[in-house]
């Protein structure tokens, strides 16, 4: 399989992981091993970013993990502006995992703030991965911008619903060129695989594994699920047909 090219950056694995949720933290490092990613998302407004104490990031291996800094929990374009710079200085990365949320029940995401805090950013050199709805035309516009990626919801943040509107995210594959990631709402194996059948070009998820029962294989099942469905998109799937196809032909048999 080829590599996922994100702005500057090459990842080997298309699986990206979160921090949050999990019993503890030895079980954290524990699925992050056994993800096999590359790539670890963390919520700037969230974690001790200093490192003092029990801080989250004194148990994520930074030589081994590329560290994604995420604003979620942030409002307003302005609060989401200033988390970015925030976890950019702190975490000497210009990558970022941009949130503008517009409800606090739903979670989903404001778009005409996400748009405005992604002009602001990419202006600064911030190499940018939004998330937003399964909107081809909000897309189009994050890529236009110069957004490095665009990070649709397959469903609401944390509900396992897995991918609950497949031809948007269709669409989306089909407008623009730029990295699709799917983000939030991926809740078992199966949910992965379609993903990465569909053509989407990576998985970031944290519920899905973080809450299952165990963790740890919940994490090597989703690793499995994203191989398997991206080799099965390069691949190329038979034909959905209605009717039955012999898989032994009989033209040519001898009487």
């Amino acid at each position: 399989m080829n590599v996922l090219k994100i702005g500057k950056y090459e990842f080997k694995s298309r699986l990206m992981v979160g921090t949050g949720k999990y019993p503890s933290n030895e079980i954290m490092v524990k699925a992050l091993e056994a993800s096999g990613a590359e790539v670890v998302t963390v919520a700037v407004r969230r974690v001790n970013l200093d490192k003092k104490g029990d801080s989250l990031l004194n148990h994520i291996d930074t030589k081994k993990y590329t560290i994604l800094p995420n604003t979620a929990g942030c409002y307003t374009v302005d609060d989401a502006v200033r988390t970015a710079r925030l976890g950019r200085e702190a975490l000497e990365t210009d990558l970022v995992k941009l949130e503008v949320i517009g409800n606090e029940k739903t979670l989903f995401p404001d778009n005409e703030a996400l748009l405005e805090a992604s002009r602001i950013l990419v202006k600064e050199g911030f190499i940018i991965l939004p998330y937003t709805n399964d909107d081809p035309i909000m897309a189009k516009k994050l890529e236009d911008i110069g957004c490095s990626a665009v990070m649709p919801l397959a469903a609401p943040i944390g509900s396992g619903l897995g991918i609950r509107n497949p031809y948007n995210i269709k669409i989306i594959l089909e407008t623009i060129k730029i990295p699709v990631i799917v983000d939030a709402g991926v809740g078992t194996a199966s949910d992965a695989a379609i993903a990465m059948e569909l053509g989407c070009d990576g998985l970031l998820m944290n519920t899905g594994i973080a809450g299952a029962k165990d963790p740890v294989k919940m994490a090597k099942a989703m690793k499995l699920a994203v191989e398997a469905g991206r080799l099965a998109y390069e691949s190329g799937r038979i034909p959905k047909k209605l009717y039955a196809t012999a898989s032994s032909p009989i033209e040519g048999m001898i009487d």
